[in-house]
């Protein structure tokens, strides 16, 4: 069980004692990691690590700190929840994101590269378009969603999102306070724990914004064979045969779970959706992984689909049948894309994640 509020916030003050410490160690750091990447393979792969976690705690520090102001300039926490001061919230984030994973790319060497045919959320203009969105992702590790959420936060279209994701995230202080002071919605594995999953999502949905975008996670976690054999056995336990049938073909996914999507689509019918494949980072969701992949020198293939408001089923069945579609269109998408050695024909490179260059024409059927 998740650790109270209060105890997790002990693990803030932390941070500034191990950012300082890193700091005076990293000569003796520097040293040790240069000798260990001699012995492993790849090119300083311990030092690149030590660069970015020393990186990611400086920033962690950074954002702990803003919110400390923003938590006094408000008038110790009165006013945290108005418009002005919500705004600052997603500025910040936006901020500390771009920093992060241009700091990754540079380490990493990660290319972002989007499906030539891909609509974009920084596209603009889209007939009939209420620009409220509802977003729904394969689910593919940390690495894939920082970078989805960095993009729908671009600074030439900000957005603000809100996001449905794991209780679990909150061990993380900056995410344990930027995100619980925006509308977000923390999923407890303890059904004891506050309303249920979907009135909370229906609540998100509700007062979608021109500006806003309701991030969901269908799936609810990422694709491991034993957590696969587990979803099918649920949907077996439940009687869905077809549903099984569809799933079992799923090579990449997870069956999606439609009860959360549902409550969406039905509780803000103004939103558009948009659908998004993404593939490069999927087996990074442990340090360890990080660590067995450096230097990553990875590709992030991205592929979106927008689907206008007045084409969304509003039915619960067609609305399971139209996401299992688009889950099996995902999937397929996932198939071709990781098959090809190289990015293929008509795809186009961007050097920063989320940067002006990511953008396409409009689609609203699967390919």
């Amino acid at each position: 069980m998740l650790p109270p509020r209060r105890v997790r916030r002990v693990a803030g003050p932390l941070l500034p004692g191990a950012l300082v410490v890193g700091v005076v160690l990293l000569p003796v750091l520097a040293v040790v990691a240069v000798l260990a990447s001699a012995f492993l393979p790849g090119r300083l792969r311990a030092l690149r690590l030590l660069v970015f976690a020393l990186g990611y705690l400086a920033l962690e520090v950074a954002g702990l700190v803003v919110a400390g102001v923003l938590w006094v300039l408000s008038g110790f926490g009165r006013r945290l929840h108005t418009p002005a001061f919500r705004a600052a919230h997603y500025t910040v984030l936006r901020l500390l994101l771009d920093v992060l994973m241009r700091l990754a790319q540079r380490l990493f060497a990660l290319r972002l590269v989007t499906d030539g045919e891909s609509w974009s959320p920084l596209d603009d203009g889209i007939p009939g378009s209420t620009n409220a969105m509802v977003v729904l992702s394969r689910h593919a590790g940390p690495g894939d969603s920082f970078l989805l959420v960095r993009t729908l936060m671009d600074r030439d279209h900000l957005r603000q999102p809100r996001i449905v994701l794991k209780d679990v995230l909150q061990l993380d202080p900056l995410i344990d306070v930027y995100l619980n002071r925006l509308p977000n919605h923390f999923v407890s594995s303890d059904p004891a724990v506050g309303f249920g999953s979907e009135e909370a999502i229906a609540d998100l949905a509700r007062d979608l914004g021109e500006e806003d975008a309701l991030l969901i996670f269908p799936e609810g976690a990422n694709f491991t064979p034993r957590r696969k054999v587990r979803a099918l056995q649920r949907l077996r336990d439940r009687g869905l045969v077809a549903a099984v049938r569809r799933a079992e073909a799923m090579r990449h996914l997870l069956p999606p779970r439609p009860g959360g999507v549902v409550a969406a689509l039905n509780a803000a019918p103004h939103a558009d959706v948009v659908l998004v494949a993404h593939t490069g980072l999927e087996h990074l969701s442990t340090v360890r992984d990080l660590w067995r992949s450096l230097p990553m020198d990875k590709t992030l293939h991205l592929r979106w689909w927008f689907i206008p408001a007045a084409e969304v089923p509003r039915d619960e069945a067609q609305l399971t049948e139209w996401l299992y579609h688009w889950w099996e269109t995902i999937d397929a998408w996932i198939t071709t894309t990781s098959a090809a050695a190289q990015p293929a024909r008509g795809l186009r490179r961007t050097g920063v994640p989320g940067s002006p260059d990511v953008a396409g024409a409009t689609g609203s059927e699967p390919s």
